[in-house]
Formats: C-alpha cells, sequence, structure tokens
C-alpha cells in the first residue's frame, strides 16, 4: 500500500493563534475582579520566594487566589473560559483554507495544540475540533473542583510531544514513546512537521524542527519587541521564518506555510527511509 502523506502543523495557543497573554485572559480575571497586572505581578512575587517552576506558580495562584477571595473555581469555568476565546485575524477559518491548499496536492495535514495553557479551555474554544490532538497543562480535579495540577508544559517538555507526534504514540503518559523506532515505523518525522510558535517557551521545539529539516516559524504581534525577538531567532537559527500573526487569506503567514508544504513534497521527504529515531 501507498503510504499515506502527512504533514503536522504544530502550534503553541497563547500568543500566537490568540492574542491572549494567557488562558486566564478570556475570563478568569474578570469572575474574581481582578486585573491581569495583579494576578501576574502576584505570581512573580510568589515564585521568587518559593522558587517554583514558572507554569506551576500560575497553576498553583490561579486556584490558591480563588480560594483567598472565596470565589468557587469549577471545571465549567474553565469550560466557559474556552467558549470566549478569541483569536488574530483570519484564524476562524484558517484551518478549511490551508487544509483544501494540502488536499489538493495530495497531502493530510494534521493540526496538534504544544501549549503551556490550559487544556479545559483550549479543548473548549470554537476552533478545538480542528486539532487531532491539544497537548497543554491541566489540573487534577476532585468531582468537578481543581485541587492540584496534573501536567504542566513548559520550555524543554514541550518537546517531548514531538516526539509523540512523530511516532504516533498520542497519549500523555505513554512511556512508549521512549522506544526506538526505526524509520518506516515513524509515521510524521519531524522533516514533515511545521511549528509555529511567539516566544522563548517555544524555542526548544522550534530548535528540534530546524535542525531536523522541517520549517519553524515564530510570529509576531507587539513592535518592536516582538519582531526583534523573532530576528533574533531567526539570526541564531532557531527559526526559518518569521511573520506578523495574521493568518487571514493571501496574508504572510499562509504563504510561508504554504511553501513550506511544498518544501515537504518536493525534497521527498514524504517516503519512507531506513533511518533510526
Amino acid at each position: 500500500m501507498k503510504k499515506e502523506k502527512v504533514i503536522a502543523i504544530c502550534y503553541d495557543f497563547d500568543k500566537t493563534l490568540s492574542p491572549a497573554d494567557s488562558s486566564l485572559d478570556f475570563g478568569y480575571f474578570e469572575k474574581l475582579g481582578i486585573t491581569s497586572d495583579q494576578f501576574w505581578q502576584e505570581v512573580g512575587k510568589l515564585k521568587s520566594l518559593q522558587s517554583l517552576d514558572n507554569n506551576l506558580a500560575f497553576m498553583y495562584y490561579a486556584l490558591y487566589k480563588a480560594n483567598k477571595m472565596n470565589v468557587e473555581l469549577t471545571k465549567e469555568d474553565f469550560i466557559n473560559f474556552g467558549k470566549q476565546a478569541y483569536y488574530y485575524k483570519g484564524i476562524e477559518n484558517w484551518f478549511d483554507r490551508i487544509n483544501n491548499y494540502a488536499n489538493s496536492l495530495g497531502v493530510k495535514l494534521e493540526h496538534y495544540i504544544i501549549s503551556a495553557g490550559l487544556k479545559e479551555v483550549i479543548a473548549n474554544t470554537s476552533i478545538a475540533k480542528n486539532f487531532k490532538k491539544i497537548y497543554a497543562s491541566t489540573y487534577l480535579y476532585d468531582g468537578d473542583i481543581p485541587i492540584w495540577p496534573a501536567f504542566s508544559i513548559n520550555y524543554t517538555n514541550k518537546t517531548q510531544y514531538l516526539f509523540r507526534i512523530k511516532k504516533n504514540i498520542l497519549t500523555e503518559n505513554d512511556a512508549r514513546v521512549n522506544e526506538r523506532f526505526i524509520g518506516k515505523n515513524v509515521r510524521i518525522p519531524f522533516d514533515n512537521m511545521i511549528y509555529i510558535g511567539d516566544s522563548v517557551t517555544d524555542i526548544p521545539c522550534m530548535s528540534i524542527i530546524v535542525k531536523n529539516g522541517g520549517t519553524s516559524i515564530g510570529v509576531y504581534e507587539d513592535l518592536p519587541a516582538g519582531k526583534e525577538l523573532m530576528l533574533k531567532l531567526f539570526k541564531n537559527k532557531r527559526i526559518n521564518h518569521y511573520c506578523y500573526a495574521d493568518y487571514s487569506e493571501n496574508s504572510e503567514i499562509e504563504k510561508t506555510v504554504k511553501n513550506a508544504i511544498l518544501k515537504i513534497l518536493k525534497s521527498q521527504n514524504l517516503k519512507n527511509e531506513d533511518k533510526e529515531f
């Protein structure tokens, strides 16, 4: 049988698909009656005192702050936050457009999220249906009440999910991802991946993709700081391209992703090869 041609596009979420700084921006601060600046300043102080990981600090403090203010926070709240999510221009029809383009070339696109944001929020956005898998931080629940971080995704531990996608070992805690796979058993090699992210937390993933022949794209919104960061990453060969965060038809990022798809096809990276991974 002829091998199916599959390309994976992996995305960060906050500041990549949405202008929100975090998953909490979609309703958490309003529910507590506080500002984003107030919350993150308090998180920063907590982190400096307790030497917590950045993501664990915000996940812990989101629960602690609600409890301290006598505000009940439930899983249903996070679901509702997701329903209020907003995006960069063009995102809501981006997936149909880019899928149709790939289909016209005989290629199947699969979309994945790899985010430090909250899975309960991202999985309930209007665009969640477009992703084959959403890897994001999540809470442990006692009934409907979040009590402790179950998964925290940050910096270098983002990279394990690229390996899961490559080997088609998609369940978060499946240890088979550590097994060695030979070429024909690798479903989506790194050179058939496109990674789109916006910040230093994406650098390890971006670097792996670039070093292994795939395409990494940095997106920016804030000027000039955002563009300066992307230019630095480009000069340091951490990314192949950088684009303004606008996913509209015929936008710079649409053209860049289409060219990346063509590059993968032309380089014949979709063939089975007896390489070890």
